[in-house]
């Protein structure tokens, strides 16, 4: 299992932290999708995060929280990103009933926020993201659960080094 540790010192950090890695997704190929989770308290960073993935695979507007919706997705040409936030998620089985499964395709890369709520009907993830909040800025820790994990994770060193 290979791990990255990145320190974004605010929230332009943390937005180019999320660029790096959408960036680096997207060099590894999508053939057989992605799952991210992101970890972390409230106000971590994880939407800020994710707004830097999205802006990575080429969407411009805004990117809100589906604490709500559950899932918001994003279409960019052949590019689907699916945002989940299961924040308010009452029970996992409810996954079931919106076709959770459907999600999680080839060619998709899916970023769940709170996942341990889904425990047991979400796939098991690629990376795992942890943000934390010191005293400043936070700190991020990158662990590749999978060999497609672990590529995305070389090819976002190989990005930050470049």
């Amino acid at each position: 299992m290979s791990e990255l540790k990145l320190y974004l010192a605010d929230e332009e950090a943390t937005v180019a932290g999320g660029e790096a890695l959408g960036r680096a997704c997207l060099a590894s190929g999508l053939q057989e999708g992605l799952t991210l989770y992101l970890n972390g308290q409230l106000g971590a960073g994880k939407t800020t995060f994710c707004r830097g993935v999205l802006r990575a695979f080429g969407h411009e507007g805004a990117v809100k929280s589906p604490t709500y919706t559950l899932v918001e997705p994003y279409e960019m040409g052949a590019q689907r990103v699916y945002h989940f936030d299961l924040y308010r998620l009452g029970d996992a089985e409810e996954l079931e009933f919106m076709g959770v499964r459907d999600y999680f395709a080839p060619h998709c890369l899916s970023l769940v926020e709170w996942p341990e709520r889904g425990a047991g009907v979400l796939p098991e993830p690629d990376l795992q993201l942890d943000l934390e909040v010191p005293d400043s800025g936070r700190q991020l820790l990158l662990t590749a659960c999978t060999g497609r994990g672990s590529a995305v994770l070389g090819m976002m060193e190989k990005l930050l080094r470049d």
